[in-house]
């Protein structure tokens, strides 16, 4: 599966005001691996920045001002995005700024473009409630570094958002409860099978490497060791 995480800085925070886009960061996952083929651009908006969003992004009318026009780079956008599960952090935000870019060209809005959205935002508050689900509170609640995060880049937090989403949504494609159970209630009708004629086939190189990277990931997530990795390799005496 072919998924985008994408992020947009702006001039303000209202489109209909005529503010617009000025920044657009997309990192491509493809199966829940990153790609490296990445999309980022400027954009010169042909205005200059609300005081309160030059404050959070630091992209100035001079730094902007011989960057592409947004008419410029759309059909490479379009290129890119085409047909791709796209994930956003409060997505009715860049979606609404990034829909009127679009009608401003009389283009069909982005959204028809993609594949689907996931937004990160409804996803980390159904998963906890009551808590801040900003990106930096997800990055610190999941371990990932954003030190050198000192304004907000489209890029940047796109790569933030991909490291995010991947932490939050581990486990998804590994057997869940239900699948358990379906086993366990099917069991008593599955005859023995002898020692004898059961095969062992020793993990790959491959496979011994993606385990590890797999238990790496999940004491990076609860910044020590996991129940597992903790069984295998105690942690050394005080």
């Amino acid at each position: 599966m072919r998924q985008i995480v994408l992020d947009t800085e702006t001039t303000g925070i209202n489109p209909k005001l005529g503010n617009r886009v000025i920044e657009i960061g997309c990192v491509e996952l493809s199966n829940r691996m990153l790609t490296g083929n990445n999309f980022h651009v400027y954009i010169n908006p042909e205005r200059e920045s609300e005081e309160g969003a030059l404050n959070v992004h630091g992209l100035t009318t001079e730094f902007l001002s011989d960057k592409p026009k947004f008419h410029q780079i759309v059909d490479d956008l379009r290129a890119y995005i085409q047909g791709a599960e796209v994930i956003i952090h409060n997505a009715p935000f860049d979606l609404g700024f990034l829909n009127h870019e679009f009608k401003l060209l009389n283009l069909p809005d982005f959204s028809s473009h993609i594949g689907g959205v996931i937004d990160t935002l409804v996803q980390a508050k159904e998963l906890h409630p009551g808590k801040r689900n900003s990106l930096d509170a997800l990055c610190d609640r999941y371990g990932v570094s954003n030190s050198h995060r000192k304004l907000h880049g489209a890029l940047l937090d796109a790569e933030l958002l991909a490291d995010v989403y991947l932490s939050m949504t581990r486990g998804q494609n590994s057997l869940g409860m239900d699948a358990e159970e379906e086993v366990v209630a099917g069991a008593e009708l599955l005859e023995p099978v002898p020692l004898a004629d059961i095969i062992f086939l020793p993990a790959s190189d491959d496979e011994l490497a993606a385990h590890a990277a797999t238990l790496a990931g999940l004491d990076k997530a609860v910044k020590g060791q996991c129940i597992w990795s903790a069984t295998i390799t105690p942690p050394a005496a005080a």
